[in-house]
């Protein structure tokens, strides 16, 4: 079957009139009257998992949160879901909460499970076995445990897990696959259950890690086999999930999951997070499910994913969406951008050898008053969910059906979601800009970021063309056309003529790495970051953190200078409380040494520092400075030196 992407044609058109478009994410509001496009996964079956978490349901519905579907009526969530694709539900566990973020007791889960089951969906239980929120930077464990030694927390845990499932069992809301704790890549229930512990600290090592596992998956088999299971008539293995995050990460799962199987720990499947602004490409995500097919002979399902269809905030809580362009690839944060970064994951899934399906982590965490990260916070995910800020279902909640061919919307609002291919480049994802002297021939990128009519970025190759730049004797700014092959979309690359020329290349690190600068210090503490929420221009900063105070020094020296006075600057942001943070500059005048000192006030508070520097052996080393304490943090953005007199 052949699909027109009447949204690709239209682009196609606007970009041979439009030179040198730039993309623009939407707009929260404008969020559901968009019209978007999902091409098919081939070879995608009736039974592939299109799951979705929405753990936080309880909570959102006790504070008056509501849910409207494409007619704009307002509808039961999971009734929305199911006629949008959705076939599976997944709902977390915690012990004993009593801090909001959902509630997610058992006895809140089992309503909730009960409404899954009863709607036609299968069930996923993931037990965090903490009290609150368990990730790779935090597994807490429950307050009635934490006292316990290693054989009591074994029998806990055990206990704890074959008594809740015979309740939702006994509730007839049977769960179809269970995840022995959430993102494991550092163990659970720290410290007994600690991989790899801090200097000094007492953890379990792979031994405490597997024997919990170990008990985790027999109170799932004793649940399965009970005498309660057997009067339900209910003889299908509960499949036993052993889930990572961080999906593109090859060496991290072998060095998990090499001591599982080793341990021989039961379990069927193993899960993966994946995040492409933090986990990688969906290259990545592919190689390390391919290997993981391979070596261990395990079902696998990505556990968690989620983009965002909007830079928008929703309340006052801030988002964790910051990122959203790597080096090669990426997607615009918009409702056609969220599409195609969940097809592109399920894409991947589908093409893996027993690739089960794709859970999407809470779409349905909407902005409501009292429904947030916990009692006293708000949301911070509001912008990545699949229904808009007012709980309006969005066009891309369509993608689960539309990518076994099937399920075109139209909405109330004006927006639409439907089939379609062959996409093509209409804006560039960042504006190219490059700086030259009068007269000097500009350095010109070889590729650009890219946009497609499915709103997905790729780094394409750009042909620039020709210009006679010892002509260009006066400062101005010219706009260079450029080609890329197989395309009418005409890029436009912005080169200033200058003769305040900054000496200092990839001055914003927007190259992503640190190029021509040296590192004297600890690369754990000082690197170049892919946070785009961090910088002040672009989305890479020179970054600083560490737990324990540290010295260290970035520096670039700089030859064959015209004496004279020079002027540099650095803009500069951080928590503060540093020994010293300064901007120095050295060897321009036999052993002088001058600076200029840095004090961070606070996160975004970027606030620029400048130094003078007289030149007279045509030659200088600008450096930065760090002298912290324990848990100082800060970014630096923004390099520049020029010659002033």
């Amino acid at each position: 079957m052949k699909f027109v992407n009447r949204k690709a044609l239209a682009s196609a058109l606007i970009a041979c009139l439009c030179w040198g478009v730039f993309a623009r994410p939407n707009t929260a509001e404008d969020a559901v009257k968009q019209n978007i496009f999902v091409e098919p996964v081939r070879g995608i079956t009736d039974d592939f998992i299109r799951g979705v978490d929405i753990s936080s349901l309880y909570e959102i519905e006790k504070c008056g949160g509501k849910f409207f579907d494409d007619d704009g009526s307002e509808k039961d969530l999971f009734a929305i879901l199911k006629t949008h694709g959705v076939n599976w539900v997944r709902l977390r566990v915690w012990n004993n909460p009593t801090n909001g973020g959902g509630s997610n007791s058992v006895e809140v889960d089992i309503p909730l499970a009960k409404r899954a089951k009863d709607a036609g969906f299968k069930l996923l239980i993931d037990f965090h076995y903490s009290d609150s929120w368990a990730d790779p930077a935090k597994q807490y464990m429950p307050k009635a445990w934490k006292d316990l030694n290693e054989k009591e927390l074994n029998a806990a845990v055990e206990s704890f897990t074959r008594d809740a499932l015979k309740k939702f069992i006994a509730a007839g809301a049977r769960p179809d696959m269970v995840q022995i704790g959430n993102e494991l890549n550092n163990g659970f229930m720290w410290p007994l259950g600690k991989i790899w512990g801090d200097k000094g600290e007492k953890a379990g090592g792979f031994e405490g890690f597997t024997n919990l596992l170990k008990s985790a998956s027999r109170g799932v088999r004793s649940a399965q086999g009970s005498i309660i299971d057997k009067l339900m008539r209910k003889d299908k293995k509960i499949k036993i999930v052993i889930h990572l995050a961080d999906g593109g990460k090859n060496e991290l799962y072998h060095s998990v999951f090499d001591e599982v199987v080793k341990a021989k720990v039961d379990f069927d499947v193993i899960g993966l997070s994946f995040y492409t602004y933090w986990h990688g490409s969906v290259n990545d995500l592919k190689r390390n499910m391919n290997d993981l097919a391979d070596v261990y002979g395990k079902e696998l399902c990505v556990m968690e994913t989620a983009y965002a269809f909007t830079e928008d905030d929703g309340d006052s809580q801030g988002n964790v969406f910051q990122i959203y362009s790597g080096k090669t690839d990426g997607y615009l944060p918009s409702v056609q951008g969220q599409a195609t970064a969940v097809r592109d994951v399920i894409n991947v899934v589908a093409g893996v050898k027993g690739g089960l399906g794709v859970f999407y982590w809470e779409p349905a965490w909407t902005v409501v008053k009292g429904a947030g990260l916990s009692n006293s916070e708000g949301n911070t995910w509001e912008n990545q969910g699949m229904f808009d800020f007012t709980g309006r279902a969005l066009p891309s909640l369509a993608v689960w059906n539309l990518v076994g061919g099937k399920g075109q919307v139209k909405n109330k609002w004006g927006g639409s979601a439907s089939n379609g291919s062959s996409f093509v480049p209409y804006a560039l994802g960042e504006p190219v800009k490059v700086t030259t002297g009068p007269g000097k021939e500009p350095v010109l990128p070889k590729f650009g970021k890219v946009l497609f009519t499915n709103d997905k970025e790729n780094q394409i190759q750009i042909v620039w063309e020709k210009h006679d730049w010892s002509r260009e004797k006066a400062p101005k700014t010219v706009e260079l056309k450029g080609k890329i092959s197989g395309s009418d979309f005409v890029p436009i690359c912005f080169v200033e003529i200058t003769n305040r020329v900054n000496l200092i290349e990839d001055n914003s690190f927007e190259s992503g790495n640190l190029g021509k600068w040296k590192l004297d210090g600890d690369g754990a503490a000082c690197f170049v970051e892919d946070n785009k929420g961090n910088a002040r221009n672009g989305k890479y900063t020179y970054k600083y953190w560490l737990g324990k105070g540290f010295k260290s020094s970035l520096s670039q020296t700089f030859t064959g200078l015209a004496n004279g006075t020079y002027e540099a600057s650095i803009w500069a942001m951080g928590g503060g409380g540093e020994k010293e943070i300064s901007l120095r500059a050295r060897d321009f005048d036999g052993s002088k040494i001058v600076k200029t000192e840095i004090v961070n006030s606070g996160w975004k508070n970027w606030n620029q520092y400048k130094l003078r520097i007289p030149v007279k052996d045509g030659k200088l080393t600008l450096q930065i400075f760090l002298d912290t304490n324990d848990g100082n943090w800060g970014n630096f953005d923004d390099v520049e030196l020029y010659r002033v007199e």
